[in-house]
């Protein structure tokens, strides 16, 4: 018996793999219990593989006019309008959005008319709350608020990754009512997709994010190279396209690091399995996260994790336990962390990889988390 009668729910994501890659079992979860489970996100360069995945599921695809970086006003207006047309032609009972422009747009959209119950969720905040100095990053933040405030008006509850990122949306009064959020633990990981792998000997260490400085890329790069200064034989591995958003690092910055030998760029991974098998230590140096996705498949294959201690990151680490936390921004407290477990006995690295399958298990198992955001949202 399940909590609501079934309805016709649209899931709508800004990267048309994450509805396979993040959000797959939420989808086949929603049918199972009697949805009718329709999914719309742009038309990347993704999108061809995830169409026959979706249609195999027989969940329906839907394209829409997205760009995924900046604020074009042209470019956002049609997205909403494609949103607002996809709404009104299918009719859905429930809404739910992700990541910021979907979340935006359809609030937007359900405030012109439509009648579904809507759920955002908050998964990150991005660039434009990312601290930082410049004109442009302060007009994106304040516009952002803007339309956040309006979009989330039409909201029946606001879903956060993390207590900062609910607290922000508060204070700023972005939200009105805290009854009206709630809070789930990422995204969650597969277990069975991302099982326990061995640990290598090797003193290797992995980051896999988008190339932003946000991500703390020059930082992981930047310890990278005084590393290797007392630990020749350490390698750095790096993962992960290169983007459009205003604060990506450049590929002439990444052929440099690359020139120099301080780190080995390994492009962007279709699956990051492999990669997470070669590497000893997992590396995240982030800003502002929701909860990196990276961090908890490398917590399920069994790794010790540095990241910092910055919203959404340091939800995933016990400092001491499973990993490291350091101080964002700062090169010093990453080096530091890095040399700190380079020195650990085997034993040790051994508890901190065991630790970090176990909190997966307690907090961040996508089964969990699902039922968390079924229980959320009524269905």
């Amino acid at each position: 018996m399940f909590s609501s009668p079934p309805k016709k729910v649209l899931i709508i994501g800004s990267v048309s793999k994450s509805l396979i890659n993040f959000r797959g079992p939420l989808l086949q979860c929603l049918q199972k219990r009697g949805h009718t489970v329709l999914a719309g996100a742009p038309d990347d360069d993704r999108a061809h593989e995830v169409s026959p995945v979706l249609d195999d599921w027989g969940i329906p695809f839907h394209t829409i006019p997205m760009a995924r970086g900046g604020m074009n006003p042209v470019e956002d207006l049609r997205t909403l309008q494609a949103l607002r047309e996809l709404i009104r032609k299918h009719k859905p009972d429930v809404v739910i959005a992700y990541t910021a422009k979907p979340v935006i747009y359809a609030g937007l959209a359900l405030r012109l008319g439509g009648g579904a119950r809507f759920f955002p969720m908050i998964t990150g905040l991005g660039y434009a709350f990312t601290e930082g100095s410049g004109l442009r990053r302060q007009l994106l933040n304040r516009v952002t608020r803007v339309l956040y405030r309006h979009a989330l008006g039409s909201a029946d509850r606001v879903i956060f990754q993390n207590p900062d990122d609910q607290d922000l949306f508060l204070e700023l009064g972005l939200v009105k009512d805290r009854a009206r959020t709630v809070r789930v633990n990422g995204s969650g990981v597969d277990m069975e997709c991302y099982p326990r792998q061995p640990l290598p000997k090797a003193p290797v260490f992995l980051m896999l994010a988008r190339l932003l400085a946000d991500k703390g890329v020059r930082e992981y790069a930047e310890a990278a190279r005084r590393v290797k200064q007392e630990v020749p034989q350490a390698r750095f591995l790096l993962g992960g396209a290169l983007d459009a958003n205003p604060a990506s690092v450049g590929q002439a910055e990444l052929d440099q690091w690359e020139a120099e030998g301080v780190l080995e760029y390994r492009g962007r991974l279709a699956d990051v399995r492999s990669a997470l098998a070669e590497c000893r230590f997992y590396v995240l140096p982030s800003y502002r996260e929701g909860t990196p996705r990276s961090v908890l498949e490398a917590m399920a294959t069994g790794r010790p994790v540095i990241t910092t201690d910055a919203p959404g990151c340091r939800e995933t680490v016990e400092h001491g336990v499973n990993g490291l936390l350091v101080r964002p921004r700062d090169v010093d407290s990453l080096y530091e962390a890095m040399m700190q477990v380079l020195e650990m006995l085997d034993e040790a690295v051994e508890r901190m990889g065991d630790e970090s399958v176990r909190l997966v298990r307690e907090r961040f198992d996508v089964n969990r988390v699902n039922e968390q955001v079924l229980a959320a949202t009524g269905l």
